[in-house]
Parts: structure tokens; sequence; C-alpha cells
């Protein structure tokens, strides 16, 4: 159909058939506007609206946490020294920790120790009261065990902080 063909058959309808089809129209294109053009632009625009406030709120977090390592940086290090013996320490906090100690050998101001099988997570929280009593890991040989989260400790050797 060409253009003439439509303007012809146009005009054979009657008036009330020709409002219809114009108001038909009308609802169509307004219906296609909002489908094609305006929900999709709104959604992006809330979308957008909420990415920025995470946004926002990230930056804001980081400069709150940038002032605090500024001001951890001006104290200076807040190691703990270590009181007494690096081998009282070590079981002393293994103690703590439930974590036996397969082997202990101390040499000079360092230790070293090994360990059958313990859980990893309870391993890490043992190392860190170590640190915090003021002993640090210079080396660590640490082996999957058997069991799920379960590792082996073939040699970890310890000093002074």
């Amino acid at each position: 159909m060409n253009k003439k063909m439509i303007i012809e058959w146009y005009g054979k309808l009657e008036i009330r058939e020709q409002l219809l089809l114009k108001i038909g129209s009308i609802i169509l294109v307004i219906g296609l506007f909002y489908g094609l053009v305006w929900a999709p632009m709104n959604n992006t625009i809330t979308r957008q609206t909420a990415l920025l406030g995470q946004q926002q709120a990230l930056s804001t977090w980081i400069v709150q946490q940038e002032a605090k390592v500024l001001q951890f940086r001006r104290q200076g290090p807040g190691k703990a020294t270590l009181k007494g013996s690096i081998v009282q320490a070590v079981n002393q906090t293994a103690k703590a920790s439930n974590i036996t100690l397969t082997r202990i050998q101390p040499s000079n101001d360092e230790v070293q120790v090994w360990i059958d099988e313990v859980e990893f997570n309870t391993l890490m929280v043992w190392l860190d009261s170590l640190d915090k009593s003021g002993v640090q890991v210079l080396q660590a040989d640490i082996s999957e065990s058997g069991g799920a989260g379960m590792v082996k400790v073939r040699r970890l050797q310890l000093g002074k902080s």
C-alpha cells in the first residue's frame, strides 16, 4: 500500500471510524513512547540515583577511614613488648587457645614450634594473640591436614617483636 491508497481508504471511512482511528493512533504513539522511552529512562534514573547515594556513602566512609589511618600513623607503632621469655609466652597463649604443641625448640630469642593438627581459624586467633603479646611470626610452614579446616604446622619460627 502506498500513501495515496491509504489516504483514499481513510477518506472512505465514516467520521466515527476516522475519529476512532485518530484516537487509537494517539494512544498507540503515547504507549510506544512510554514503553520505549519514558519507562526505561525513568528506571535508569532511579538506579543511577541509588548508585550515587551508595557512592557518596562510600566516599564519606573512605574519608573517615583515612582520618583514622592518619591518626594511627601519628601515634606510631602500638606493638606490645614481650614480658618474660618467648617460650613462656608461646606456652601460655597456646594453652589459652586450646592448642596442643607437639614440639617446641627454643634458640636464643627465637623458638620453633610444631603442631600435629589444629583448626585453621584457631591457629589464626592464636597467632594474633602471640602478636599482641609481643611475639611475631618469622617463618611458617603450614600444610593441609586430614579434616576440613584442619592444618598441620610443620614448622613455625617465632621471635620477639
